[in-house]
């Protein structure tokens, strides 16, 4: 007989697994396939190109039949690595109501309500099907999802809208910014580090390099619209890393920056990397070359994920309204899978358990109120889809 879990039995099974997106996820996504399977429910994978990750697709309802809502959600997590937790980070902790542990809010909680609540989605005959979409690697870049789409649209009849459990507290999202990482790579010449004039240092282009992005972020700051409901209110550029040199004694030919930028949804990130690059040709490049004529600045997007747009009346936007009882649109900063369901033609909405704050820091938990608000949005979905 299939086992039944309530949403904290399934979220301490979850958050056993450690899903660190250095890792692989295959264990987690043996674990729900299993599941699903108990409970006659086929599942799909879409596996990465080395193998070791996969997304899962599963759908409970009529499988031959074009439309339903897609439960979106990443089974990855990011590190715990120089954090200090007061709990072991894998282990479902309960202190005072908050339920703690790597991933509770972001976002193993939301996967937790849609798997703990498939005996009620069997319950009686769907009429409209809700499909399960867990994806891999969303943390370092939404890695897994656009093959998840690819396969999906493909594979099966396509869906109507689709709802991305990231925690909002379970306010409706209909608009984030776009999220992209880059890395631009300063490549000068090695010399004596007596002898500074006959090198060009990498470390010191990339210094004047972090000068223009800053410049450029205040730029973005100050044109930021009058009308913006995002915080900040602007697009906004920031230096992560930066690394270079060998030794104190010698002129560092290499260093490589690592820098993201988050746009509104109506700027082209493409307009402020080009920008980027001719101020870096223009400032910085004539002097790097000046007694390394070898010299190069390149830079490269690593990651990219696009915005969410507002689509305040769209299919998904009026579902979750119905659903909740609320009437208010808000937007968020941080990215997801969202924009790229949308890309893909999909409406699109974010609405989850848990706070966004909590997410990525140490002691990471969800509350008790949250996973309540959660369950109650899934079951008004589910009678909603009997109808």
């Amino acid at each position: 007989m299939a086992r039944q879990y309530t949403t904290l039995e399934m979220l301490e099974r979850l958050i056993a697994f450690n899903t660190t997106s250095s890792l692989s996820n295959l264990p987690i996504i043996d674990f729900i396939e299993a599941y699903l399977h108990e409970w006659g429910i086929a599942a799909y994978r879409t596996v990465s190109a080395e193998g070791d990750k996969s997304n899962l697709w599963a759908t409970i309802g009529p499988q031959d039949l074009g439309g339903g809502i897609v439960l979106s959600g990443h089974t990855d997590v990011v590190p715990v690595t120089d954090q200090t937790w007061n709990s072991d980070p894998f282990v479902l902790t309960n202190r005072d109501g908050k339920f703690y542990g790597r991933g509770t809010a972001d976002m193993k909680t939301f996967i937790a309500i849609v798997l703990a609540h498939v005996p009620d989605m069997l319950r009686q005959p769907l009429r409209t099907p809700l499909h399960f979409a867990f994806s891999y690697d969303e943390e370092p870049g939404c890695h897994g999802v656009p093959h998840l789409i690819a396969d999906v649209t493909k594979r099966f009849p396509r869906p109507k809208l689709v709802i991305v459990g990231e925690p909002t507290e379970m306010n409706l999202v209909v608009a984030h910014k776009g999220c992209h990482v880059f890395e631009t790579i300063f490549t000068g010449r090695a010399a004596h580090s007596s002898a500074p004039h006959l090198g060009a240092n990498a470390i010191a282009a990339a210094a004047q390099a972090v000068l223009i992005l800053q410049s450029m972020a205040d730029e973005l700051k100050r044109a930021a619209p009058g009308n913006s409901p995002f915080d900040p209110p602007y697009t906004t550029i920031g230096v992560a890393t930066i690394d270079g040199g060998a030794a104190t004694n010698i002129v560092p030919e290499r260093c490589r920056l690592r820098w993201d930028l988050r746009n509104l949804p109506d700027v082209n990130p493409d307009d402020i990397v080009a920008e980027f690059n001719r101020r870096c040709a223009d400032i910085i490049l004539p002097e790097f070359q000046r007694t390394a004529p070898e010299a190069t600045i390149r830079t490269k997007k690593l990651a990219g994920i696009p915005p969410l747009r507002p689509e305040t009346d769209s299919p998904a936007a009026e579902l979750v309204r119905l659903l909740s009882g609320q009437n208010d649109n808000h937007v968020v900063s941080y990215g997801t899978e969202g924009g790229l369901f949308q890309a893909a033609g999909l409406s699109c909405v974010i609405c989850g358990p848990g706070n966004i704050a909590q997410a990525h820091q140490p002691d990471e938990f969800i509350t008790s109120s949250q996973i309540t608000a959660g369950e109650k949005f899934i079951k008004s979905l589910i009678s909603w889809a009997h109808v």
